[in-house]
């Protein structure tokens, strides 16, 4: 079973940078779908980003394009959500999510909660203004 653990929230000032690391057990990052998601205190949970197993190719939702990015590090066994230029409305707890699925998936599949099957504990983001 695998387990992701993240690190690397805390409390920035508007226009500052965090980097977000996710830490796999269980599994290699690089057999799985790697993901973010997020969820700002009283609202649904929403897609941040994905990064496919091969190519590197990336996913992003509109708010936060150019500003994140999503990487991995196969050899650390790691994932990381670098974001700059952070703003208020990006405060919420950020999810690490992963999926060992052999299937190739069509975009929307990338964007959806629900296609995940591991899952971290989040790790808090607040920025201020």
């Amino acid at each position: 079973q695998v387990q992701l653990v993240e690190s690397g929230g805390g409390l920035v000032q508007a226009g500052g940078s965090l980097r977000l690391s996710c830490a796999a057990s269980g599994g290699t990052v690089g057999s799985l779908i790697m993901g973010w998601f997020r969820q700002a205190a009283g609202k649904e949970r929403e897609f941040v980003a994905a990064i496919r197993r091969s190519a590197g190719w990336t996913y992003y939702a509109e708010p936060v394009k150019g500003r994140f990015t999503i990487s991995r590090d196969n050899a650390k066994n790691m994932a990381y959500l670098q974001m700059n230029s952070l703003k208020p409305e990006d405060t919420a707890a950020y999810y690490c999510v992963g999926d060992s699925s052999p299937l190739i998936w069509p975009e929307s599949s990338y964007f959806s909660q629900r296609s995940y099957n591991y899952w971290g504990q989040g790790t808090q983001v607040t920025v201020s203004s």
